[in-house]
């Protein structure tokens, strides 16, 4: 009897082809605003007067004076505390539920989920200046922190750790659980698993350090609604130095100068993330279900069977503590915002055009970059153009992985107003037009997936990886539906206002004591995204595995 033929992938050449897309979003959103910042950062005006020619003065007279360093530097503390919990708390965590077995660690997944979809960093700002208002009891010495240049620094590192502890956490174990799984995917399946969970858990740790650390280089919200730099610019960011030098005293050149210093260093973050990934042959894929298809030889065991097996009732109960102890110290932590949504009244923060404003183009940004993220994805992780060495191909993103609207912002809100979009609705979009993190989460599922040889392309690598693409589109609306900055320098007409904006403009008016904390999260929106990522938690993420030194490409491909 002979044996059946192999199913064939498609050609690589159509792998260069669907990445196309990708590169001129690159180009167009990210390659040339990221020229037009440079070249502002060398100019000085643009806004209200002429724009002249004064080479490197910006940068002489910010590296000089010392505003850079001592905005970067207590930006750089704000980071502490957030990274301590994502590379020592998470992990540990992670490791408790992975050995606890199934339940507990599906139950961790649920709970810690709903600090992600309920994240709103002006809400927690807003909801920790309701608490720090005269006549809220219990914070009267946070208040008075705030308000002495010696003690606001350390007040708002304390406000930023308690306010991002959960979503940090959260997220940070979601990444710290399939790699747990690097030792448990059946042999066949997937390509060879070598050297156990050990060297995935270390990829995956350098991975969050450095994004922990990129995100927390751009943090604008939180200084912006609790101290707005001051007193005496103690708490001032890097990112609220870019803002007031390029929007508020309306110069352009200082402004964009911040704005480069900051591209260069999440430029060479996102470069060696990169390398990481690419050296270490990290990939995702899927584990195997638990019950086999009639007839089939029965596989080995999957992550989910195994984990926690050998630990018993010991091993449960450690899981078990360790992720009530978590939850009390995120509901503690988070308890300024609970409050502030119970006791909030409704605004037009919360209004039906105001969620207008903030969701339409909220998902309509994330449909148009992660959609074009996973053409590529698919091209470059599934069909293997350059063949095993083919995830380099990620360079070409990398300095752009962790670039948000911030470092651009300056060129971008330029671009509008050329264009003539200021305070209009299409100009509330967010301007990216490829997610470079969504492009590499999908290119290492593709990679993963492509490793298999019992299945096609079709469904062994696209309709496997779909749903992921799905789950990156939610994650990336809830990001750019949070955004604060982008909204609030291209709509000035209240009739635009997101959510977040809305809750800026009335935290300086006179109800600033009881801001709607609320209004960036609706209830509706909150119930719909939470019963999405259970749903994907469980029947999806749930099975993912993340591993290493996994060379085998799919046949064909190399």
């Amino acid at each position: 009897m002979t044996s059946p033929t192999p199913p064939q992938a498609p050609s690589p050449a159509l792998g260069w082809l669907l990445a196309v897309p990708a590169l001129f979003g690159t180009l167009i959103s990210l390659v040339l605003p990221t020229v037009q910042t440079i070249w502002l950062s060398l100019q000085r005006g643009g806004v209200l007067r002429e724009s002249t020619h004064v080479g490197f003065a910006n940068y002489g007279k910010l590296l000089g004076d010392g505003e850079f360093w001592r905005a970067a530097w207590f930006t750089l503390s704000l980071v502490a505390m957030p990274l301590l919990v994502a590379v020592v708390v998470a992990p540990l965590l992670a490791v408790a539920l992975d050995r606890a077995g199934t339940w507990p660690r599906r139950a961790g997944r649920i709970a810690l989920s709903l600090a992600i979809v309920t994240f709103s960093p002006v809400g927690v700002a807003a909801a920790w200046m309701r608490g720090l208002a005269p006549d809220a009891p219990g914070l009267a010495g946070l208040a008075e922190g705030l308000r002495d240049p010696a003690t606001a620094p350390g007040t708002l590192r304390l406000i930023v750790a308690a306010g991002t502890f959960g979503v940090v956490c959260a997220l940070a174990v979601m990444a710290f659980l399939p790699a747990l799984r690097a030792g448990s995917v059946p042999q066949g399946f997937s390509g060879d698993s070598r050297g156990g969970a050990a060297p995935a858990m270390l990829a995956v740790g350098v991975l969050v350090a450095i994004a922990t650390v990129a995100v927390g280089l751009q943090t604008f919200s939180f200084g912006l609604v609790l101290t707005r730099g001051g007193p005496e610019r103690s708490t001032e960011t890097l990112a609220g130095l870019q803002y007031d030098s390029a929007f508020r005293m309306a110069e352009f050149g200082p402004g964009a100068s911040v704005a480069t210093l900051t591209g260069v260093i999440l430029g060479v973050l996102g470069i060696v993330a990169t390398v990481v990934v690419a050296a270490s042959r990290l990939s995702v894929t899927l584990t195997p279900r638990t019950v086999p298809e009639p007839g089939a030889a029965a596989p080995t065991p999957p992550a989910e069977v195994t984990a926690g097996r050998g630990a018993g009732g010991v091993g449960m109960a450690v899981g078990i503590v360790a992720l009530v102890v978590s939850l009390a110290v995120a509901l503690v932590c988070a308890w300024p915002w609970i409050d502030g949504v119970l006791a909030s009244p409704a605004s037009e923060a919360g209004s039906p055009r105001s969620q207008v404003n903030t969701w339409v183009p909220a998902i309509g940004g994330a449909v148009v970059s992660v959609g074009v993220a996973y053409l590529a994805a698919l091209g470059i992780g599934g069909l293997r153009p350059l063949g095993r060495g083919s995830e380099w191909l990620l360079l070409v993103f990398a300095p752009w992985l962790f670039v948000g609207t911030g470092p651009l912002g300056v060129a971008n809100w330029q671009n509008m107003r050329n264009m003539g979009l200021i305070d209009t609705f299409l100009a509330l979009f967010p301007p990216l037009l490829v997610s470079v993190p969504a492009l590499l989460v999908l290119t290492l599922l593709c990679k993963g997936l492509a490793e298999r040889t019992d299945k096609d392309f079709f469904g062994g690598v696209f309709l496997p990886s779909l749903p992921m693409a799905g789950i990156l589109a939610g994650a990336v609306a809830l990001m750019n539906a949070q955004d604060l900055l982008w909204p609030l320098l291209v709509a000035q007409k209240p009739a635009l206002f997101t959510a977040p904006v809305a809750q800026m403009a009335q935290l300086g008016s006179f109800s600033a004591a009881k801001p709607d904390v609320g209004a960036a999260t609706p209830l509706l929106v909150v119930a719909v995204a939470l019963i999405a990522v259970v749903a994907a938690q469980l029947l999806y993420l749930d099975r993912l595995a993340i591993t290493t030194n996994r060379s085998r490409a799919r046949a064909g491909a190399a």
